[in-house]
């Protein structure tokens, strides 16, 4: 029955609401069901408890109560795993990269984090020549003549490859944010985006918040846009692929110093966390630091001209 039901439905939305609505971004009623109440308000002028009234409709319009376990495992059939082409890789992570979740790769620079990237651009394209990769840009890091290589190797068209990857550069926190909420406008328009690249997720929230006097608004921004990825991850069956930068820890006297910007935010938010860095004769190591179902492990690998190897 919620199939057939559409915004104008829900109670107190007439034709001039929902216009707003749907300018707004609030288009369909999963979208509705999962906002806020200020969301709501900004995006049309009603009063919060109109708000609240339509949030509260659109949600038992479509049952969003309880599931059993045996749906959710079911739900889970519809999962894809993307191969890096690394069979060590790929088992440590229990097939591949997946979709419905966020993977984020933290390390220094030079550990691969970008060539994994631009690895699960092609790799998509393996098993569903018509997947989409989008690429969000934060460091000009994108590079269509590697994308070239990497498709060759996989015996892949480099030309239709490139085509299928939606490619954008963002100049501040704010534009970035504004473009991973532009990923639902691909999916509306036809595209069947099936995995989304943030690289890097924490580059301009570092530049631009500065001290700590700013810790807690830079803090309360990134968990904003990790929850917008999180949503479309889980909503539209996709795999978010984020990069992260590092610190040193100067309180740390044994061990690696080494820890992830973004604190606790970006780490609960991400499903799966993965630290890279280099090994010895220009191998690189993975190592898996959290997932909700995979044991900790790890695996070296190097990075050819064709793509990432097992050594």
């Amino acid at each position: 029955m919620s199939k057939d039901l559409t915004v104008s439905d829900l109670p107190g939305v007439g034709s001039a609401t929902a216009e707003k609505l749907a300018a707004g971004g609030f288009d369909s009623l999963i979208a509705i069901a999962v906002a806020t109440p200020a969301e709501l308000l900004n995006a049309s002028g009603v009063t919060e408890a109109a708000a609240r009234k339509m949030i509260q409709a659109a949600r038992s319009m479509l049952d969003m109560g309880f599931q059993t376990g045996e749906e959710i495992l079911a739900k889970r059939n519809n999962i894809i795993k993307l191969k890096t082409g690394v069979s060590a890789f790929d088992m440590m992570m229990g097939g591949g990269f997946e979709t419905g979740a966020i993977t984020e790769c933290f390390g220094q620079y030079g550990s691969s984090k970008t060539q994994i990237a631009h690895v699960l651009c092609v790799t998509c394209q393996i098993e569903d020549p018509d997947a989409i990769a989008v690429f969000i840009d934060t460091e000009n890091t994108f590079r269509p003549d590697r994308i070239q290589q990497l498709a060759i190797g996989a015996g892949l068209d480099p030309e239709k490859v490139l085509k299928n990857i939606r490619v954008a550069r963002a100049f501040n926190s704010d534009h970035q944010m504004l473009l991973a909420e532009k990923v639902e406008e691909l999916i509306k328009n036809g595209d069947k985006v099936r995995l989304v690249i943030v690289d890097s997720l924490t580059a301009h929230f570092r530049a631009e918040f500065v001290g700590r006097g700013t810790l807690a608004d830079r803090q309360q921004k990134l968990n904003k846009h990790m929850h917008v990825l999180s949503k479309f991850a889980d909503m539209y069956n996709l795999c978010v692929y984020v990069t992260n930068q590092v610190m040193a820890k100067p309180d740390a006297f044994f061990g690696d110093p080494t820890e992830a910007i973004g604190g606790n935010i970006v780490g609960h938010n991400s499903t799966f966390r993965i630290y890279l860095r280099k090994g010895k004769k220009g191998t690189r190591v993975a190592k898996l630091v959290d997932s909700p179902n995979l044991p900790d492990a790890e695996c070296i690998y190097e990075v050819t001209e064709s793509g990432l190897k097992d050594v």
